[in-house]
């Protein structure tokens, strides 16, 4: 069944591998290693932007996964969300969520609408679905809360600096009206794609806390290098942010 479904990808995709360019294969065996999640862990950005989860983190932004995430958000190789979404339920089954009773709600920090137009598909959401497969499998009740939306326009964030992106940012989510109906009973695990400051999570955090939403434990993601995004600060791929710190999350500087 597997060889006949990359066969049909290799209809639309290129049949090399996404990571390391090996052919006849949509992600070899090594790429999906670098993604199986072994290596998550912490990620803090420097500087830390006030109201930043903690954030756990699936892979380095690097080399294979670079390309690999790269080729699933910038060149529709719709596919690839689900090693990707794999990488982030392993991640979430690492951090803690997992273990615990109860379902997991993931909450996607979304795309401005230009740039879904402009892809063709919702990067993070996508991933969150496979993810979310991938838990449900594995006897983990997990859904999809896509409960966040931007309210104002923002600039694009490409070579925009850490204060910057905060400044962009600022204020620009919030939590849809059925935002508590569709996390009620969860634990609230924020996922995004790529963390380069720690900006978007931090906006995402503070308008779930606005929303007055509450969660117990989570975890998940990806573990980032340090001095790979603007500022020096921390970049990662995959990423998702326990909720449990969304009430307490500490001042800027305090870890």
């Amino acid at each position: 069944m597997r060889g006949w479904w990359q066969e049909l990808a290799g209809l639309v995709l290129p049949v090399d591998c996404a990571g390391c360019g090996a052919v006849r294969v949509l992600v070899c065996e090594g790429c999906r290693g670098a993604l199986s999640g072994a290596a998550a862990g912490p990620v803090r950005p420097s500087p830390r932007p006030e109201g930043l989860p903690v954030v756990r983190a699936a892979a380095v932004y690097e080399g294979a996964v670079r390309a690999v995430l790269l080729a699933h958000k910038e060149r529709g190789a719709l596919p690839l969300a689900g090693v990707l979404g794999g990488a982030l339920a392993a991640a979430v089954l690492a951090g803690g969520p997992g273990a615990g009773p109860g379902e997991v709600a993931l909450v996607p920090v979304p795309s401005a609408r230009r740039q879904v137009r402009a892809r063709g598909h919702d990067p993070a959401r996508r991933i969150a679905l496979a993810a979310a497969g991938r838990l449900r499998r594995a006897g983990v009740p997990a859904r999809v809360a896509p409960v966040l939306g931007l309210r104002r326009a923002v600039a694009d964030q490409a070579g925009l600096g850490a204060r910057q992106r905060r400044e962009n940012l600022a204020g620009a989510l919030a939590v849809r009206r059925d935002g508590a109906r569709l996390t009620r009973g969860a634990r609230i695990v924020l996922v995004d794609d790529v963390v380069t400051t720690g900006a978007t999570l931090a906006e995402a955090a503070r308008a779930l806390r606005a929303a007055g939403l509450t969660a117990g434990a989570g975890a998940g993601g990806a573990r980032g290098a340090p001095g790979a995004g603007p500022g020096g600060g921390l970049r990662a791929a995959v990423v998702a942010a326990p909720a449990d710190a969304f009430v307490r999350a500490p001042r800027a500087g305090a870890r």
